[in-house]
């Protein structure tokens, strides 16, 4: 991996928090469907903590592929990262409880992570367009 490829992945990954709101897409009979989510960065990788009769588990469950959007603004100028992959439903109760004890919003939703509703998606990217708030030509890179 070149130099500069590196460093445009560094300065990628330091837009996404702990826990902020993106768009998320998935596909329906042949159309997208797109909602707002909370995006969860944790242990080195992406998080979406749903409810298990949700469409958008449905739509996974039949087609994994998902993009997401990440809109970005610095100094009154606006950017995105546009990121594309599968979301992964998560089944391991380990897994599931340590991301739900570093939810602070966990338990508005869920009485706990044995809680039958409560439905953990990893997402997987291969693919992030970014967009630098103060530029015209968005990037494509490969994971």
């Amino acid at each position: 991996m070149s130099e500069k490829l590196k460093d445009f992945k560094v300065e990628i990954w330091r837009h996404f928090k702990d826990q902020q709101h993106i768009s998320l897409a998935t596909e329906e009979n042949d159309q997208p469907r797109v909602r707002p989510v909370t995006l969860v960065n944790f242990d080195q990788r992406f998080w979406v903590l749903t409810g298990t009769n949700n469409a958008k588990i449905r739509q996974i469950r039949e087609n994994p592929k998902i993009e997401f959007c990440l809109l970005l603004e610095e100094g009154g100028h606006q950017g995105y990262i546009r990121a594309a992959g599968f979301a992964k439903i998560i089944k391991d109760e380990e897994t599931k409880v340590k991301v739900a004890d570093h939810c602070d919003f966990f338990c508005e939703h869920w009485k706990s992570p044995e809680d039958p509703n409560y439905t953990l998606l990893e997402l997987k990217l291969n693919e992030i367009e970014y967009l630098r708030p103060n530029e015209d030509m968005a990037r494509k890179f490969k994971l």
